[in-house]
């Protein structure tokens, strides 16, 4: 089979130094405990970074002092380990901050994720600027938490949601994007990177085609955040969200981003304890930004964990890792490209950190069935619709065999990859 172009990285890195782009990777992966372990009885491959990636030893280190050192409560305790513990979860939402290029500090709200982070979004923002005859804008790429909570809101207030289109290749249709925008619409949500794809969106020309209508937009970032650099405020959306898990973080925890105005105009969300200024049963009113819309208890370790990985990972050289993955982004396009029987799906041009493919219909083998073989020699890839069903649709597949990167993967983790995908052929065939 001929292989499709060289995908290219999320970030850009030229004019930086080679010798500025050189990582360790044995380094890097000897900090990744759970790398060092054999499944099957074969040493472990890890290629499912797009739904969760693994974590190295300073994560695993942080939470274990939270929970050995400091385990209080946050904000609201006078004694010493809650002030401890208070100051190294406001010195995440710094690390936060910093990563992202916020312009401040209380406009970082922690999340649960991104799919908590939409929620709020189109909870609050969303049902009280977005009324009936109002439309709003996604791409047909989507992961189903940048769908359903939209056409939760819609069918609630009347307003229509209506959906860009894609090519063949997993690349956005920008001339039917900018013909489906008008005064009607309000927001604009899309993906950075497609999760089922890796199709990396230009999503400066979105935001500012938007904003020309009058139109916010909300950036799913789960899936650009792990494979390079990301600033909102060079970006100039109006809301950007990530999940911490996918960037060598802990699970639960995520941050949304949004401009102080808009957070503010949406409103309190969960009601709860340290969202309030003062509550009586006549009354209550309310905090600032952030504790206006963290109610509750927070996800402490997780948001130092959360900080930890981001120090880590900016420590590795955020142009370094885009590079990196880029050239394994390349190196395993090719290799899969040659397989007899492998069709690639999602062959965009620009494209970050996501190897995709199902077997042709006369091997007769579902993505499960492949992967299922593929486990059998340590090696760990997604298989299915990857919560994008529409996506899968579009090709009329079930589903594909997703192999997705991370900083410490290296080509010997495609080689095995590669192997494993013509063996697993020639067991099915």
């Amino acid at each position: 089979m001929s292989a499709p172009a060289p995908a290219t990285a999320t970030a850009v890195v030229a004019d930086v130094p080679t010798q500025a782009l050189t990582l360790d990777i044995d380094a890097i992966r000897a900090q990744i405990p759970a790398l060092h372990q054999q499944v099957n009885g074969r040493p472990l491959v890890y290629l499912d970074n797009g739904a969760t990636s693994l974590k190295p030893q300073v994560v695993i280190d942080a939470l274990l002092d939270y929970y050995t050192g400091c385990c209080a409560n946050v904000h609201r305790g006078v004694h010493s380990l809650s002030q401890r513990a208070t100051t190294l979860l406001e010195q995440a939402r710094v690390t936060v901050q910093q990563h992202i290029g916020a312009p401040e500090l209380a406009e970082c709200i922690f999340v649960r994720g991104v799919t908590e982070g939409i929620n709020l979004i189109a909870q609050t923002w969303g049902a009280r600027h977005i009324g009936a005859g109002d439309e709003v804008l996604i791409s047909a790429m989507e992961h189903h938490s940048n769908i359903v909570p939209w056409q939760v809101l819609c069918d609630r207030v009347g307003a229509t949601l209506k959906v860009i289109p894609f090519d063949e290749s997993g690349t956005l249709d920008m001339a039917a994007f900018t013909a489906l925008l008008s005064p009607k619409t309000k927001l604009v949500s899309v993906g950075h990177v497609s999760n089922a794809l890796g199709t990396v969106h230009p999503v400066e020309r979105i935001i500012a085609a938007a904003h020309a209508v009058g139109a916010k937009v909300l950036i799913d970032g789960a899936q650009a955040i792990p494979h390079g650099r990301v600033d909102v405020s060079e970006l100039g959306c109006d809301f950007y969200v990530f999940s911490g898990h996918k960037v060598y973080a802990p699970t639960g925890i995520g941050v949304l981003w949004g401009r102080r105005e808009l957070l503010e105009a949406g409103g309190h969300w969960h009601g709860g304890g340290d969202m309030i200024r003062r509550v009586t049963f006549e009354e209550t009113t309310y905090a600032e930004l952030p504790g206006l819309l963290e109610a509750g208890t927070p996800h402490i370790a997780g948001i130092i964990g959360l900080g930890a990985a981001l120090t880590w990972f900016n420590e590795l050289g955020l142009d370094a890792v885009a590079a990196h993955e880029q050239d394994l982004l390349a190196y395993g396009t090719q290799l899969l490209s040659e397989i007899d029987g492998v069709r690639m799906i999602g062959t965009a041009a620009n494209k970050a950190g996501v190897l995709g493919f199902v077997l042709d219909d006369h091997i007769g083998a579902h993505p499960s069935d492949v992967g299922m073989l593929l486990d059998q020699q340590g090696i760990a890839v997604r298989t299915g619709h990857h919560c994008a069903e529409p996506v899968m649709d579009q090709f009329g597949v079930p589903g594909t065999v997703r192999a997705s990167l991370a900083v410490y993967n290296n080509r010997a983790d495609l080689d095995a990859l590669a192997a494993g995908v013509r063996k697993a052929i020639g067991m099915l065939s």
